[in-house]
């Protein structure tokens, strides 16, 4: 029994003491009007943007975050198009992504077309990176004019209005927090990483 007990403790204790870390204002933010009906957990990113750039390939944030989320719980990405000369067609690529299942297979590729080769110059260059990635060239075409897809561009949109999105990466939890960038551990790409992934746990299970 008393091994129980002190189970319990040491639990509240570990509880407390994560809790104790993060704090309103410092390594999040409540937003002032809550959106109801987004992803528990929504980063929105531009492929144009170079600290989304380091956020996703040098930090790896995304990944961390993901490894982080109790269980059942999904981690979506949306695209903003209010960067670049190409933000609007890139947001219409990302919905083709997310339709076709293979965002984990052009998110590196497109943005090294874009940040360190600058291949990315018209729509097609876009197609391009799909069709490199193992993308049917048919299928990058047949889903781009797809209702799917039109539908899941006003729904970056309208998460990006509804939120009041300043800049990214930026990410939301619960359409009620947003996490502070500048307000983790920057001591290493590791510390920041497990923070940010951290954070975001903390929020989520927040009611």
């Amino acid at each position: 029994m008393n091994k129980i007990w002190l189970t319990l403790v040491g639990l509240m204790m570990a509880f407390s003491a994560s809790a104790a870390q993060f704090s309103e204002g410092t390594q999040y933010v409540t937003l002032n009007k809550p959106v109801t009906g987004e992803p528990q957990v929504l980063e929105f990113f531009s492929f144009y943007c170079p600290h989304c750039y380091q956020f996703e390939e040098v930090y790896h944030v995304s990944d961390s975050v993901k490894q982080a989320l109790p269980a059942g719980t999904k981690m979506t990405k949306y695209h903003v198009e209010f960067l670049g000369p190409l933000g609007k067609q890139l947001t219409q690529a990302w919905a083709v992504a997310i339709a076709l299942g293979v965002e984990d297979k052009i998110t590196q590729p497109m943005f090294e077309a874009i940040q360190k080769t600058q291949t990315i110059q018209t729509p097609n260059d876009i197609r391009d990176v799909f069709v490199k990635a193992g993308v049917k060239a048919e299928d990058y075409d047949a889903a781009l004019n797809s209702f799917v897809v039109k539908s899941l561009v006003v729904q970056q949109e309208k998460a990006a209005e509804d939120l009041q999105l300043r800049g990214v990466p930026a990410v939301f939890v619960n359409g009620k927090y947003m996490v502070k960038n500048d307000g983790l551990d920057a001591s290493s790409k590791e510390a920041y990483a497990k923070q940010f992934a951290d954070v975001v746990k903390f929020l989520s299970e927040q009611k």
